[in-house]
Order: structure tokens, then C-alpha cells, then sequence
């Protein structure tokens, strides 16, 4: 299997700070990161600084996940680990929103990278173990109620197909707690049509029942995929897991007004780096939600500085809500920016695995680490990759293109294919044609100008459309080759839509079921053995 390798800055869609936090994982060091995260992000130093844990925390949480991955079906590999665990190994973390029929394919990217990881630091002599975290808790139903295909098992060129439940749950109710009900069959009956009477198929039916929920079924999917693995899954979601879990919830309530004061610092220190503030906090943010205790939907808790709570039109005192830990631990659910160091109260992490979003997250939660915690945990970038099938890399050596060429439109894709398809003598005069005509204008325009600043601007204008009916003539004799060589465009819409889905990276767009579907467990193993993405920011996978 061959694999290409490309830099951030190949990559589509990325965001300034993503691109210089990846740039300085292994170039010169951006001192301007310094302030936002953990200097053990660089090199294998992650490995070599485990965080300590209480013993009897450590036993206790690695009970609750026995019972909890026993109850997931997790093999002996995963069971093996959560020995080690309990023996003092560290762990490398990871998560992801419990998506429908395993969500898209960087679910199994981000588990797979979590698996490398915590392998390399225990071959390192760093015992580690992977450990995915399930989003439960978050209450946004749209993240999580899809899963898109390609069309057709066998033509994928013909479209993307996406599967939606068609619930429409109590707005703020978390999802992970969603059951399916009888709406999950007749989608059963469509994915056999979209990934056919496969292995994979039979795993997501036999899961993915009226009676089961959004995590239950997710994290029991991920601990099959992943059994050989070790990878161990856990849902925070449940009473236990707050209760061991009291301190850091209760300081977000006791060291509101501090926190948020700190963080709206950080958005101002973000902005002044020339980023921003991936998560917008105002005067009155906390770190916290309230489940209600009837309806169990999730509302925001808002703090006016130095006086009472809110949720929604309902009022809290500090007192009142430090009752509600002790006595419904579960009914406080942190943020996207408390999230991370619920997870390190409860598990001894030494590294987390994210993508994108979560690394820009991570800017902000470092100020919330520090004044719990006391340190931060480093962060690094999950494997990045798109799959491409021995059909779509066979298009791809024809036309002596890259990966990169197809992050574009298949229109523009078909007309590059058509402009490097041209006979020789038609691109010759095209080019001749148009270095002439950039020859002879410039100097033109200049001379204009410098007689009169209305004559210039008349030049400017007369030029801009000369220039353009000069590359008119370069499209119409692209698209005229594209007329007799109909296999261009039928080229440029299958590389865009199966490599570029709607102008996202396949990772994000497509299930990962998809591609389980046609290369089964197979699959597993080759992810965890590409996951180590070092230098490359992302890659071609050429299955």
C-alpha cells in the first residue's frame, strides 16, 4: 500500500492556529503557542511526564469501566488493559460525539491514532492505554442523528446519501440518553442498501435497535471495531462518574467569576496573536449546564459577577447548586471547555488526541487546566487521512494528479484535466497568445498612467477586460475538448466526489461504516498502523 504525505498547509479549510500549532510540532518553535499550551506537546515528551492519581480514585474509576466495557462487549484485549490501568499505566485520550452508525470516518481516526500512541509510549517503556470518551452529554441532536454514503456500494459516483433519524427530540435533552425507537428500522433497511449484507452490516443491525440509545450503541460498535486493540470506552455520563468527579465541578461553581474573567483575558491574548477564540465567553458564561431534574434537558448555567445563577428563568444560588453536586452529581454537566478536565479528574491522562476544533479549544481550557488542575494536559492532532480506492487511484495516474488537485469543484477539476488533455499545438498558441498580450499591456497601462490618473484608470479597466476574453478563450477550448473526451468530466465528478464530498475533506463527510463495508476489520489494523502522522498532516491512503 502506498501513502503521500502532505503539510498542514495542503489542507483545506485550515484555521491560522490550527495551522501554526501543527507547523511547530515539528519545525522551529512558535514561541506565540508558548502561552497556549503545554510545552510537552513537542517530541515524545508527553510520554516521559504521567500525571500522578489518587489510588483509591484510580481503582474506583477503573472498576466503574470494567463494568461499563464488560457491558459494551469489549474483548480480552481492552480488559488486559484496564488492568494495566489499575497497575498505574497512563493513558492517551480521545473522543468523539456519539454520531449515528459510528459517525464519520475520523471517529475511527481518532481511535486509531489514540491506540498508536499509547503502543508507542508503552514500547518506549511508558506504559499507556488508549481510552475513547463519549461525548454524551451534549445535547446538539443535528451533530449526531446522520450518517452520509456514498450513493450506490457500486457507483459511489452517482451521489452522497445521507441517513437521518427522523426524531425530533426536546430541544437541550443530551443524546447520548436518545433511544432510537421504531424509527431506527426502516434506516436499518436503507444502510443494507447503502453498504450491502455485509459483516459490517450485520454488527450495525444487531446494535442499532428500538431499544437501544446513541451511546450505548456507539460505544458497543467501538469496542467491537477496536476489540483486538485494547481500546477501552467510556461513557462519564452516569452518577458514578460525577461523583468522582465533585471537586473539579465544584470549584467551576466556587471560581466562576475568576475563571471567566481569565478567559475572557485569553480571547483578548487570542485575538492579539492574530487567532480567535474557537468558544465565544461573555460577562455572565460559566463552565457548566444544569440538567433538569424532570425532563432532564441541559440549559446553560450563566453567573452575574459576585450574585446568583441562572437556567434559563430559573434562579440558583451558589449554595443551592453545591447541594445539587452532593446530592445529583449527574445534573452538572461541564462545557466544551471544562470537558477536557473532567476527563483528567477521572482518567490519568498524559496526552489527549483531537482534531481541529478541539486543539482550538484547548488554547482556552488551558487557562481552566491550570486553575484546577494545576498543569496542562498536552493535546496533539489525530491521524488525517483520505481513503482512496485502487479505482480512484488508478483516474488519479492517469492524469498525474495529486490528492490536492481534487480539494476543488469537479468543474474546475474537469477543466484542468481538459486544458492538460489539449493538443500540444493548441496549448502552444493559447500560451503564446497570452504572454503576448501580458507583455504588451503592461508596459501599455504603465505609460497611460503616468500621463493621467483618469487615462490609467481607463487603462486598468480596458486591460482587466482584455485579460478576460483572453482566458474565455482558454476555457472554450478546454470545454470543447471536455465535449469530445466525455470521460474528463465523468473523471473530475467521481475524484471531487468521493475524495472532496461537498467540498469537505472525506473524513469528515463520510461514514466510516462505508468504508468498513468493503474492507472490513482489515481496515482496523491498517488505520492503527498509518496513525503515527509525525510530520504529515495528512495523508493519501491508496487501499
Amino acid at each position: 500500500m502506498n501513502v503521500d504525505c502532505y503539510p498542514v498547509t495542503a489542507m483545506p479549510h485550515v484555521s491560522p492556529l490550527f495551522r501554526d500549532y501543527v507547523s511547530g510540532l515539528s519545525g522551529p518553535e512558535d514561541n506565540k503557542l508558548e502561552l497556549f499550551y503545554s510545552p510537552d506537546r513537542r517530541g515524545n515528551q508527553w510520554m516521559q511526564h504521567p500525571p500522578t492519581m489518587d489510588e483509591a480514585k484510580r481503582r474506583a474509576i477503573t472498576e466503574l469501566l470494567r463494568e461499563q466495557n464488560l457491558a459494551f462487549g469489549a474483548g480480552p484485549a481492552a480488559l488486559a488493559n484496564l488492568e494495566k490501568m489499575a497497575a498505574g499505566a497512563a493513558a492517551v485520550v480521545t473522543g468523539q460525539q456519539v454520531g449515528l452508525f459510528g459517525g464519520p470516518l475520523l471517529t475511527l481516526l481518532k481511535a486509531a491514532t489514540a491506540i498508536r500512541l499509547a503502543a508507542d509510549a508503552t514500547a518506549a517503556g511508558n506504559p499507556h492505554v488508549p481510552v475513547f470518551w463519549l461525548a454524551s452529554e451534549d445535547h446538539d441532536f443535528e451533530e449526531v442523528n446522520q450518517a452520509t454514503f456514498f450513493a450506490d456500494l457500486n457507483l459511489p459516483t452517482d451521489g452522497l446519501r445521507t441517513l437521518r433519524l427522523p426524531q425530533n427530540p426536546q430541544p437541550g435533552n443530551r443524546v447520548g440518553a436518545i433511544p432510537f425507537g421504531a424509527d431506527i428500522l426502516p434506516l436499518i433497511d436503507e444502510l443494507r442498501r447503502c453498504i450491502g449484507p455485509t459483516a459490517t452490516f450485520d454488527l450495525l443491525a444487531s446494535l442499532y435497535t428500538p431499544t437501544a440509545t446513541f451511546s450505548s450503541a456507539f460505544a458497543a460498535f467501538l469496542s467491537r471495531l477496536f476489540h483486538r486493540h485494547g481500546l477501552i470506552v467510556i461513557d462519564a455520563s452516569a452518577r458514578p462518574f460525577h461523583a468522582l468527579a465533585e471537586h473539579t465541578l465544584q470549584v467551576a461553581i466556587e471560581q466562576a467569576d475568576e475563571m471567566n474573567s481569565a478567559l475572557l483575558d485569553r480571547a483578548r491574548q487570542l485575538e492579539a496573536g492574530g487567532y480567535h477564540a474557537q468558544v465565544t465567553v461573555g460577562h455572565s458564561s460559566s463552565l457548566l449546564f444544569l440538567l433538569d431534574e424532570t425532563t432532564g434537558v441541559r440549559t446553560a448555567l450563566k453567573k452575574i459577577p459576585e450574585r446568583e445563577w441562572s437556567a434559563g428563568s430559573r434562579k440558583y444560588s451558589a449554595a443551592e447548586l453545591l447541594a445539587i453536586l452532593r446530592e445529583a452529581p449527574e445534573r452538572i454537566s461541564p462545557n466544551v471547555l471544562l470537558r477536557p478536565i473532567m476527563q483528567d479528574t477521572l482518567l490519568p491522562t498524559s496526552v489527549y488526541v483531537g482534531g481541529p476544533a478541539e486543539i482550538a479549544y484547548f488554547s482556552q481550557s488551558q487557562i481552566v487546566f491550570q486553575h484546577i488542575l494545576k498543569r496542562t494536559t498536552p493535546v496533539l492532532p489525530r491521524f488525517s487521512a483520505t481513503l482512496i480506492e485502487p479505482r480512484l487511484a488508478k483516474i488519479l495516474h492517469q492524469h498525474q494528479l495529486s490528492l490536492t488537485n481534487t480539494f476543488t469543484t469537479a468543474d474546475a477539476l474537469a477543466q484542468l484535466l481538459a486544458a492538460r488533455t489539449m493538443p500540444i499545438e493548441g496549448k502552444r498558441k493559447l500560451a503564446a497568445a497570452g504572454n503576448a498580450l501580458d507583455r504588451e499591456l503592461k508596459p501599455l497601462v504603465e505609460w497611460m498612467h503616468s500621463l493621467d490618473q483618469g487615462m490609467g484608470h481607463a487603462a486598468d479597466v480596458s486591460a482587466s477586460k482584455m485579460l478576460y476574453q483572453m482566458n474565455r478563450l482558454r476555457r472554450l477550448s478546454a470545454n470543447f475538448t471536455l465535449q469530445r473526451e466525455q470521460s474528463l468530466r465523468r473523471h473530475a465528478n467521481a475524484l471531487c466526489q468521493e475524495l472532496f464530498p461537498d467540498g469537505n475533506l472525506q473524513e469528515r463527510r463520510v461514514a466510516g461504516v462505508w468504508f468498513l463495508s468493503r474492507y472490513d476489520l482489515s481496515l482496523i489494523d491498517l488505520l492503527v498502523k498509518n496513525a503515527n502522522a509525525g510530520v504529515c498532516a495528512h495523508q493519501a491512503l491508496y487501499l
